[in-house]
């Protein structure tokens, strides 16, 4: 797929801790219970030491924090981290992707001054006061806005990613001109492709529930002005090829982290080519995590241990051939014949649900 010399991006998701419990996120059984197949793991300043040697800092351009699982405002070593990487490369983008509900006016400010002119914080913010908190569960507004403007007025750059739900859309004009107001370089109506589950089966409605499990806000679609569109393509495509697994087996697969020549990296320490194919490692509803198809190129080079980068450093991990087992399998004939399904799902050419968020 690729070789360590060119990896450009690094994806790092560092904790799979969060103040949050947004229903549609892995981290918990829609918005309640935690996934019983995480540990909360957590990098330190000293694990990303060993994964990441400041030769290999030096040659990339890109390094952003987002994640499957967790939010790096509540990693404890989350600034050190940037820190680190500033220090060995002056010139490569830093960004992070967080709900913004933590931390003081200092550390915001701290943040804008490592990441300067080059980086960004995308803050991931879906309604106003008073709706933000239907599916941004356990976020308190008045965090976010304390860091909207800590971190703008210390000059850091901005971006705002407002995911569009029935319950917030009247409200998507009047908090892009709130994100002008407050010098947001960027804000973007967010087409989520959440309305077609992990098993590739449509829906109209997604139930929440809080930690105690009893039901909150009901997460129904936007109109179709907001909706995503290759979502509003689901039929067609299905009626095309039978079935959307069958579908998913003649995919042609353009890899988006191929062509970035990015890498992501688990709070575990693990090295895969990207959030996709990791976020299919715990599935909260499987009793077994290992029922996912994922695990068996995981398992073929020796299992978890082998893909440790926080263990064996990343070159290791490209020397147990994973990477290349798993561009391999795309040439497979099917999903049953070891064609990695999560690759077709997410980078087939036909059917794009990630790409139509933006469009």
């Amino acid at each position: 797929m690729y070789k360590y010399e060119n990896i450009k991006t690094i994806h790092l998701e560092n904790t799979q801790n969060c103040q949050a419990s947004c229903p549609m996120c892995d981290r918990n059984q829609n918005g309640g219970a935690i996934n019983p197949h995480i540990d909360l793991s957590e990098l330190t300043l000293d694990d990303c030491k060993r994964i990441f040697e400041p030769e290999f800092i030096a040659q990339l351009k890109t390094m952003y924090m987002c994640g499957n699982l967790g939010d790096p405002i509540v990693a404890r070593d989350t600034l050190e981290i940037f820190k680190y990487f500033r220090e060995n490369n002056k010139d490569m983008w830093l960004s992070m992707n967080t709900n913004a509900g933590a931390r003081d006016e200092a550390w915001w400010s701290e943040l804008a001054k490592v990441f300067g002119r080059m980086g960004a914080v995308t803050f991931s913010v879906d309604g106003l006061r008073d709706t933000n908190h239907l599916y941004r569960q356990g976020v308190v507004w008045d965090n976010v806005e304390r860091a909207m403007h800590s971190f703008i007025a210390a000059g850091g750059r901005a971006r705002w990613d407002f995911l569009v739900f029935d319950h917030n859309q009247h409200q998507v004009d009047e908090a892009k001109q709130l994100s002008e107001h407050l010098g947001f370089e960027k804000f973007v109506a967010k087409k989520t492709g959440r309305f077609v589950t992990a098993n590739s089966e449509k829906k109209e409605s997604h139930q929440a529930v809080n930690r105690k499990g009893e039901k909150t806000a009901e997460l129904k679609k936007p109109d179709e002005k907001y909706q995503n569109k290759a979502i509003m393509q689901y039929d067609k495509v299905k009626e095309k090829h039978g079935s959307m697994d069958a579908y998913y087996d003649r995919a042609e697969i353009h890899c988006k982290v191929k062509d970035e020549g990015s890498l992501f990296i688990t709070a575990e320490g693990l090295a895969m080519p990207c959030c996709w194919t990791a976020g299919r490692m715990y599935k909260w509803w499987h009793k077994d995590p290992k029922v996912e198809q994922v695990w068996d190129f995981i398992d073929a080079v020796g299992g978890k241990d082998a893909i440790s980068a926080k263990t064996h450093g990343l070159r290791a991990v490209f020397d147990t051939g994973i990477f290349d087992n798993i561009e391999a399998s795309w040439n497979k004939p099917s999903c049953a014949d070891g064609k990695l399904k999560v690759c077709s799902m997410k980078c087939g050419k036909e059917f794009d649900p990630f790409a139509e968020q933006f469009a």
